[in-house]
Formats: C-alpha cells, structure tokens, sequence
C-alpha cells in the first residue's frame, strides 16, 4: 500500500560500467528507472546474471552508479561523500542477505544491537529495542545464542531484527530465504509480510524466484541489465 506520492527510492537513468575506458570495458546497467513508494512492496526478479546484485548495491548505497541520478528518501546519493553514505546505509536501510551476515563471536542480541551501536543509541535504549525486536521476530528466547547454536531460519530472524534495529525507511532483502528450506522460507517471508502489513515498512525484495515475488504488491523484472517489464503482484493472502 502506497503511503505518500514521493519515492523513496528514485533512481533514474542507471548506468553501471567496469572498466572504465579499457578494451574490456563491461556494462552491467543500461539505464535503469525505478521508483518505490513508502509503504510498498516491491520485487525486483530476475535470473543469475540479470545484474540484480548490482542494482541492488547501487540501491543499497553499498556502491554508486557510473551514470545517472538516484535519491534515496529525498537525500542525493551521488552528491554524498563516504561518511555521509555510510550514515545513509545505517540509518535509512535494513538489509537481509542470503548469507546472514552475523557475528559469529557475537550473542544474537549483540547483534541486533549493532547498527544502533553505530548509530550511537545509547547502551540501555539499544538493549530494550532489540530485545522488544527479538521477540517480535519469535526469537525472545534465543536472546544469548551465538549464530553457530541457531538454524538457518533462526539466522535468518535475527538479521530481520537487526535490519530493523534503527527502525530504516526500507527493508532490502536479498535473496532472504535462498539458503533455507520452503517451510522455513515460508516463516521469513510471514515476518517480511507482518513489517510491511502491521508495521508499514516499505520492502525490496531481490529474488531469482517467481513464486516469491508474485507475493508483493508490484514485480519488476531484469533482465541483461534492463528493466524489460513491471506488473502488479497478487499480493500476500492473509491467513
């Protein structure tokens, strides 16, 4: 559900070369619009190869793209230096990776803690949330457990709670359930539904899988670095 008439994510004309200027100069990007409203839903589908783990890192802000104009929540991402794009990273965006991305010396909870402790929270405020973060993902009792002790899917809550922990103006989520079987997969994509439905967080999911993106509201589809098609989604049935 569309929540305001200005994107959160406005990226027009993208381009993405390597290479620069070398005979084996590589496009990846060829010039890409997208526009996600607060509120939304969006998929972004495509096969391996499609350029979606580019585009995601220029949406991402985790890179910048070699041509062309992209606004995250308002602010100029090309115009931002290094800090200024860090402190985007952390305070506007939560991702989710395939991977997880835990500490593994770390409990879950100091987990969840950490880009709050890079957005310096202070110490009792930063415990309260990602315990309160914790249990909203059904993990309140896992609060001591290093990543080793937890499954996949329990990985995969924690770092959903981390992504929440500075409570981002969007979700990115990458492949969230790529690593986990279907009925697991079905529970993190529940969690993804409850934030966007009850908590009105705008998600970006980037997924190779059909099934996956038909259940967002909006699916757009690269392909060979273009976006070659847009549709509405079926959305997510309420059970």
């Amino acid at each position: 559900m569309r929540h305001s008439d200005t994107p959160i994510i406005d990226a027009r004309g993208i381009y993405k070369r390597y290479y620069i200027g070398q005979p084996n100069e590589l496009e990846i990007l060829h010039g890409i619009d997208i526009k996600v409203y607060p509120g939304e839903f969006v998929a972004i589908v495509g096969a391996s190869g499609s350029g979606k783990s580019t585009l995601m890192n220029i949406l991402g802000v985790l890179d910048k793209p070699t041509e062309g104009d992209y606004y995250l929540d308002g602010v100029d991402v090309a115009k931002s230096d290094d800090s200024e794009l860090s402190a985007i990273r952390n305070q506007k965006i939560g991702f989710v990776f395939q991977t997880y991305n835990l500490i593994s010396r770390q409990s879950a909870l100091k987990n969840v803690e950490l880009p709050m402790l890079y957005a310096g929270v202070n110490r009792r405020t930063r415990i309260k949330r990602a315990r309160e973060l914790m249990e909203m993902v059904g993990m309140g009792g896992r609060l001591e457990h290093n990543p080793d002790e937890l499954s996949g899917g329990q990985k995969q809550r924690v770092a959903i709670a981390r992504a929440m922990g500075n409570d981002p103006a969007m979700i990115l989520a990458d492949e969230p359930t790529g690593a986990l079987d279907t009925k697991t997969g079905r529970l993190v994509m529940d969690i993804f539904h409850e934030l966007n439905e009850k908590h009105g967080k705008t998600v970006v999911l980037i997924t190779h899988s059909p099934e996956l993106a038909e259940e967002t509201q909006r699916i757009l589809t690269l392909s060979d670095g273009l976006i070659i098609g847009e549709r509405e989604g079926a959305g997510h049935a309420v059970s």
